[in-house]
């Protein structure tokens, strides 16, 4: 839990979370097929403890361009069911503070999966480069170009690519870093952090998300009609 609001952000329970699933188009049936957890030490991405993995839906998944690359039937059906991972995901979140880029969109999906997870607070890094208005353009990969962090994800997710969990985690979390240090150059605390950037877990989500046109559109600002307070539709992810 966070004992202190007052404590610098490093120091709070923070962990970058990313999961891809097999689209909104799928409506209550939607599956998580990849997810990543990786925990945020002293504002670095704690790649050594990071947790991810694949997530067999069981059942066939299309190929649609709305699907991350290489998430194919076969590739999934190898992996563990959800049942399988979520004591290791309950243990990594609960009483943790979700990081994430246009979190709302993940944690709808991972909260419907999964209710027994309980995250103590939601950051959105979307909200936070919104609050900063850093450029034209706030998309994950548009973010970590335009903050010359790419070079940094790669080291750190090598053989990785974007839209996929492991990757877009770790650029989540160097994200979260080069914003804070933008918002606040001296210090920030937890409370800081919150107050701009954070969003309630238990408001419901009221709006359901349409159908998405292609790979990209599954990020695109028409593709999310969100309830306000819970997932920014605004900007892709």
């Amino acid at each position: 839990m966070i004992t202190t609001s007052t404590g610098e952000w490093t120091t709070a329970p923070l962990v970058a979370l990313d999961l891809e699933g097999s689209g909104p188009q799928d409506g209550d049936n939607e599956a998580i097929l990849e997810i990543a957890v990786v925990p945020i030490t002293a504002g670095r991405p704690d790649t050594a403890s990071a947790y991810t993995t694949l997530i067999n839906p069981g059942r066939a998944i299309p190929r649609k361009p709305w699907i991350s690359p290489g998430l194919t039937t076969a590739v999934l059906a190898t992996a563990p069911i959800p049942a399988e991972v979520e004591p290791e995901l309950a243990r990594r979140i609960n009483g943790h503070v979700i990081v994430g880029h246009n979190v709302g969109v993940d944690w709808r999906l991972l909260h419907r999966r999964h209710p027994a997870i309980t995250p103590t607070a939601l950051v959105d890094t979307l909200r936070l480069a919104r609050h900063l208005k850093l450029g034209t353009k706030n998309s994950l990969s548009a973010l970590t170009d335009q903050l010359g962090l790419t070079p940094q994800i790669e080291r750190l997710a090598p053989g990785g690519q974007p839209h996929r969990a492991l990757w877009d985690t770790i650029a989540t979390a160097l994200l979260l870093s080069a914003l804070v240090a933008r918002a606040w150059p001296a210090s920030a605390t937890i409370a800081d952090l919150l107050g701009i950037a954070a969003i309630d877990p238990a408001a419901p989500s009221q709006a359901r998300p349409r159908k998405p046109a292609a790979q990209e559109s599954l990020f695109d600002p028409a593709t999310w009609l969100a309830a306000p307070g819970t997932t920014d539709a605004s900007d892709p992810t």
